[in-house]
């Protein structure tokens, strides 16, 4: 079994070169130094420099995905408010890997999307059958009135992915709350709940 605390070791060496670097100018050879390995043994733990971003990425994401799997499991809790918790998890969480980054180092557009697009690819995946279970058990009981539970878990993550996120397609504070206001109408309307009941949701 592969020694845990190398794996790790790995991680947080790409995590401390990505303060610096951007992704494309960080090789193997830099991670296996910053690490304190040799290149060889680096490829013991991981086949390339992207398998590692995407270990990186997973960590990162291993307490909020954990906290929606709990979630997922208390029905006695709202359907709604399980979703905002487990959103502003991964907000945090997203949040906190760019503030671990050198703020005075200049982050190029392509590395930003580069970054993004791993965290979101993660994000949906893992998150969309989770998110979907909630939902059904939102509609099994009458709290939310619709008939294709995964379509909703996989349309309100893209959405909230992009703008909480803020690199894809920046925007100001004030584009961004709008967004969410209109995604909130939406479910409002599409889940046949009151107007201004979702509210809370803009917390998030």
């Amino acid at each position: 079994m592969p020694n845990d605390l190398k794996y790790q070791k790995i991680l947080d060496a790409l995590q401390t070169l990505l303060e610096d670097k951007d992704i494309k100018n960080i090789s193997v050879s830099d991670i296996a130094r910053a690490a304190g390995m040799g290149k060889g043994s680096l490829y013991y733990y991981f086949p390339s420099k992207d398998a590692i971003l995407e270990a990186l990425v997973e960590r990162d994401y291993e307490k909020p995905l954990k906290t929606a799997k709990n979630l997922a499991g208390k029905s006695d809790i709202s359907p709604f408010t399980r979703m905002a918790m487990i959103f502003q998890a991964c907000h945090n969480s997203s949040t906190q890997f760019r503030l671990g980054r050198n703020s005075a180092k200049a982050v190029s557009a392509p590395e930003q999307a580069f970054i993004h697009q791993k965290y979101m690819a993660y994000l949906i995946s893992e998150m969309k059958p989770v998110l979907t279970e909630i939902i059904r058990q939102g509609i099994e009981g009458g709290e939310i009135h619709f008939d294709r539970p995964a379509a909703l878990a996989e349309i309100v993550l893209i959405v909230l992915a992009v703008k909480l996120d803020n690199t894809i397609a920046p925007s100001t504070p004030e584009e961004t709350e709008a967004t969410i206001l209109g995604l909130i109408a939406l479910l409002e309307k599409g889940t046949e709940n009151p107007a201004g009941s979702l509210n809370f949701l803009r917390a998030i």
